[in-house]
């Protein structure tokens, strides 16, 4: 066919990253094809800072321009930057009767090219992705208040990590299975039984990923890729505060997947008009069989519940706990976890919010140290970390939307204020709002306490909690993880006895645990190809980024036999 010599050439160009891709989800060792350092694009085609950042700005006040996407009825925008910027682009709205008929259209193509020639497309979707890293990461930043480093590692290099990590489990998945096997079953003195079996990956349909306002490209990529690489068409349908970083990947993914002679409408967009909710409509239409969500809880619980025709992977809401029982290196663990509540205002789903301390006071290697010795210690080093603004704007991002802030107000009067949150100014974004990090004193005995901290409350907010023991510290963790979820917990601890029952506790409740990172790892970091995001078995998320069983479950296998 027409696409033949495309297709060899992407698999000539990307079968190499796959099978290295493939040998580090098999090894877990460190390994990433995405350069994290902003000097290091600029050359083979990708853009540098100065083309990437003319790149966005080329897209403010206008239209981007998704024409030959079937049943465009309106065209929709509004995106404010945290930073203050109003981005005035605006994007097709879809007549989606119209629209998913025309996506279903491509996949027998897409199902009969293979699950190999699906996996080099998808790499060479971000392989251009990765070339416009610096626009992106703008594009991030202005839509999600990440800082422009973390906007350029997350949204960028990060994300594309999980987009090939996901490709690379579909892909695994798919060729377990040989395509065609040769039966044969003797039957004695008469002839055996011979049958020809045919073996094919058959997608379930379209796949719809809802994106998120803080993380739009890092956790919409997984669902995406892994829906694309096992036959599905994919409808990408935004945070509406956080369009543009996915709709420049669905119109990369369209011109991608043209160009190797595939129907474009197999990735398309739906942006929604403000208050629409077009979320739950497509979410109970037949036609969707995959649906891929990060978001509040209570959303997440009513698709799980109302889309009963798809398959439904969440990430939700959960309640991070850190025990802090006793350390060798006290310093190093107040530097961590002050970074840990710092980083991105807090605006991750795997930040800190519970720091479980026994009310007598944890044993380090400065000599015994009180609860409230420990608390004013951490106020201190968040305080020196985010003492600079200019340190503290490169850390903190920006506020991403009032509810956030609304939060953040609130806290100080759940308890005894350890460390005051104050404002930052941001000389280049005035109307940015920067807001540091509050640290809450609370009694893990008191139940009037035990709202505040068994409720997930997202932002630069924690809670620093007293229990009676390290065993009542267990107790907690585990009874928090059990009734609320969470997608992160980490320990301090000499004590081998404590870190064996916190370790146990974690693997009864599914998750996932970091001991004693007092360098230059974070509880709320995740690296793809090595460490799972989330477990898929608590509350807070119902998959993991990314395993087995994230892609699995988005094909069947269908056989075909014949009488040899």
């Amino acid at each position: 066919m027409a696409a033949e010599p495309t297709a060899h050439a992407l698999l000539q160009k990307h079968r190499p990253t796959l099978d290295q891709a493939l040998e580090a989800i098999r090894t877990r060792a460190y390994w990433s094809p995405h350069p994290e350092h902003p000097k290091a694009y600029g050359e083979n085609g990708s853009l540098d800072a100065a083309a990437g950042k003319a790149a966005f700005d080329a897209l403010l006040g206008n239209r981007l321009d998704l024409a030959d996407q079937p049943g465009i009825d309106d065209w929709v925008g509004g995106e404010v930057s945290p930073y203050g910027i109003e981005l005035g682009v605006t994007y097709p709205h879809p007549d989606i009767d119209v629209l998913l008929p025309a996506m279903r259209a491509g996949q027998r193509a897409w199902r009969e090219a293979g699950a190999e020639l699906r996996a080099v497309v998808c790499l060479e979707i971000l392989k251009r992705i990765s070339d416009r890293t610096h626009q992106f990461a703008h594009a991030v930043m202005h839509t999600s208040g990440q800082a422009f480093m973390m906007a350029f590692q997350a949204g960028g290099p990060h994300a594309q990590d999980r987009g090939l990590e996901a490709v690379a489990y579909a892909y695994a998945e798919q060729v377990r299975t040989p395509e065609q096997a040769e039966w044969t079953k003797p039957q004695g003195k008469r002839d055996p039984l011979v049958l020809t079996k045919r073996f094919t990956a058959v997608p379930r349909g379209i796949g719809l990923v809802i994106g998120c306002n803080t993380f739009p490209t890092w956790n919409g990529y997984p669902g995406l890729f892994a829906s694309l690489a096992t036959g599905n068409a994919v409808l990408v349908k935004p945070h509406p505060r956080a369009v543009l970083p996915l709709a420049l990947t669905v119109r990369i993914a369209r011109d991608v997947l043209a160009e190797a002679g595939f129907d474009p409408n197999l990735v398309a967009l739906a942006a929604e008009r403000p208050g629409e909710g077009i979320a739950k409509t497509l979410a109970l239409r037949p036609e969707i069989r995959i649906i891929d969500y990060t978001g509040s809880t209570a959303f997440g619980d009513w698709l799980e519940t109302n889309a009963h025709q798809a398959q439904v992977y969440t990430e939700k809401a959960g309640v991070n706990t850190v025990i802090v029982h006793s350390t060798d290196d006290y310093q190093g663990m107040l530097s961590n976890l002050a970074f840990s509540l710092s980083l991105y205002s807090g605006q991750m789903c795997t930040t800190p919010q519970n720091l479980l301390i026994p009310r007598d006071g944890i044993a380090t290697d400065q000599g015994h140290k009180s609860f409230d010795e420990v608390t004013a210690d951490l106020a201190r080093a968040v305080d020196g970390l985010l003492g600079d603004d200019a340190r503290a704007n490169a850390l903190l991002g920006a506020i991403v939307n009032p509810d956030v802030k609304a939060r953040l107000e609130a806290a100080a009067g759940l308890g005894e204020v350890a460390l005051a949150s104050r404002e930052v100014a941001n000389p280049e974004f005035p109307d940015a709002v920067v807001r540091t990090p509050v640290i809450v004193k609370l009694d893990g005995a008191k139940p009037d306490d035990e709202a505040a901290y068994m409720s997930e409350c997202f932002g630069p907010v924690s809670f620093a909690v007293a229990v009676d023991s390290a065993a009542d510290a267990v107790e907690l963790l585990r009874r928090t993880v059990w009734e609320k979820g969470a997608m992160t917990v980490g320990a301090y601890t000499t004590d081998a006895a404590t870190e064996q029952a916190v370790e146990e506790a974690c693997l009864e409740e599914a998750a996932q645990l970091s001991l004693n990172l007092t360098g230059g790892v974070y509880v709320n970091q995740t690296a793809a190809f090595s460490d799972f995001h989330g477990s898929g078995g608590n509350p807070a998320a119902n998959a993991a980024l990314t395993d087995s069983a994230f892609v699995a479950n988005r094909f069947r296998m269908v056989e075909v036999r014949r009488e040899a």
